[in-house]
């Protein structure tokens, strides 16, 4: 281990940990590693989902691997260089807690709901909720009958409800499915909307949904559709769903990543590869299926593109591409180079921000984070100081947790950002007070509970109307990146 690289990670920590709990951000461009993951036994490595921020304005992560079972962890970022594993999966015999969590949402509680990949009852995964402190509650047990099995993260609806998608079976073809979980809790009810079918119609192996601003949900799949190298499709909240596009494999890319919504209404995602050159893609698709090829990666600028997109409060889009780039390592280490961190606008200009060299990362699998001081947060499946045999994750991929910081706007979180007039609304930031004022696109919220410094509720008032959500603070004024949809 080289002790001076860790001393002067763990100095860069705690400036990126007082920026994330002040609200302040760093000055200039600086990519920094905050945690080496492995160095610990019981550490979680094997980290492909995103990072999430709690109603606390601390960090959150699920690893497919690592914890006390080596079967996933759920973890905290909790000081300077230091991550705490708050519980670790298969604690219970036979697995039957779940285990390799494949992501979490956080609900207008404060509590997680997330997805296990395999685990439970069948072993075919669980839905699971887990509280801030590590307490867990399975809620739902996957049978891979007609319900499906090895589940993505599920996500919140207007309705107060989780959809989400099962990646596997459901009927003959094993293509998977989509289902709504009411979030009442243990005895919640789960509803089977859709069974997936690979060709000629809306594609096989969904990923995660997202929720659109006319109230649909949208998603992709990795194969199927019109030439089996996935497809883009539109679903309503009961189930009815629309292809929109199938991607071709050489132009547009195949096997798609999970969308995003962006603040234009349109969904921008990336693709694993295309070719040639084989690199991948960044794409925008309207509600309507109307498609637009904003970026083809080239190699040098990065390569298989399994990570999706985030929207930072700038406006512009950032990603990561698991290989490519100029990063060598060693040859041993990066055989096709370690990946790179990207920024591109919603018109698909691009702009690589940092090479991966495999000490600070590589094979970035998980989309970048934006925590709401504006600093952009991830954790890469390999690469840092203990990947390799050194490290207790053996000859496996260790990782490392990072923050970018491009000297973003800080903004407000909504959860969720659709709803009627009367829900609550939880709202993450920073400087709340119990003087801290919200409007929706202008129409003042009339109940504001203010939980802490980083998190609270608002109530959408009557005669508000679809935009942005406004939080003034002593210090200053927060806006959501997203307009708040107004449901009828």
């Amino acid at each position: 281990m080289n002790k001076s690289l860790r001393v002067c990670r763990t100095a860069l920590a705690l400036f990126a940990l007082i920026v994330l709990a002040g609200g302040a951000t760093m000055h200039g461009q600086t990519y920094s590693v905050l945690y080496d993951f492995g160095g610990i036994n019981g550490d979680p490595i094997l980290n492909e989902t995103p990072l999430a921020q709690g109603a606390d304005g601390a960090l959150y992560g699920a690893s497919i691997s690592g914890g006390a079972q080596n079967l996933g962890a759920f973890f905290k970022m909790i000081a300077p260089g230091r991550v705490k594993v708050l519980y670790s999966f298969c604690a219970q015999s036979n697995c039957a807690d779940g285990s390799s969590p494949a992501g979490m949402t956080l609900r207008v509680d404060g509590h997680f709901v997330g997805a296990a990949i395999a685990g439970g009852t069948a072993n075919r995964g669980t839905l699971f909720e887990i509280t801030q402190t590590g307490a867990m509650t399975v809620l739902y047990n996957f049978t891979g009958g007609a319900d499906g099995a090895y589940p993505s993260a599920p996500i919140l609806g207007p309705d107060g409800n989780f959809y989400g998608t099962a990646t596997g079976n459901g009927n003959p073809s094993g293509c998977g499915t989509a289902y709504r979980f009411s979030s009442t809790g243990v005895g919640g009810v789960f509803s089977l909307l859709h069974k997936f079918y690979k060709l000629p119609a809306d594609g096989c192996l969904p990923l995660s949904l997202v929720l659109g601003t006319d109230g649909n949900l949208y998603g992709t799949t990795c194969y199927g559709g019109n030439s089996d190298f996935g497809t883009v499709f539109k679903m309503t909240t009961n189930g009815k769903t629309t292809l929109l596009h199938s991607f071709d494999g050489v132009d547009d890319g195949y096997c798609a990543s999970n969308l995003t919504l962006g603040s234009d209404g349109n969904f921008y995602g990336t693709t694993r590869g295309n070719g040639p050159p084989y690199g991948g893609t960044i794409f925008k698709i309207a509600p309507d299926g109307t498609f637009t090829l904003l970026h083809s990666m080239s190699g040098n600028d990065g390569a298989w593109l399994i990570a999706g997109l985030v929207q930072a409060s700038d406006g512009n889009f950032y990603g990561a591409a698991e290989q490519g780039g100029t990063g060598t390592g060693t040859t041993s280490h990066c055989p096709n180079n370690c990946g790179t961190l990207f920024k591109a606008t919603p018109a698909g200009a691009f702009t690589v921000l940092h090479n991966f060299d495999f000490v600070d990362g590589y094979w970035i699998d998980s989309t970048p984070f934006q925590h709401t001081s504006g600093v952009l947060y991830g954790d890469t499946y390999g690469g840092g100081l203990y990947d390799g045999p050194g490290g207790y994750c053996g000859f496996f991929y260790c990782g490392v947790l990072y923050t970018f910081d491009n000297n973003l706007p800080p903004f407000a979180a909504l959860i969720p950002y659709e709803g009627k007039v009367g829900i609550p609304v939880e709202i993450l930031g920073q400087g709340f007070t119990p003087s801290t004022t919200v409007s929706f696109n202008g129409a003042p919220a009339g109940t504001v509970k203010v939980t802490n410094g980083t998190r609270l509720l608002a109530y959408v008032p009557s005669g508000a109307t679809s935009g942005y959500v406004t939080v003034t603070t002593s210090s200053g004024t927060l806006t959501s990146k997203q307009p708040f949809i107004v449901a009828r």
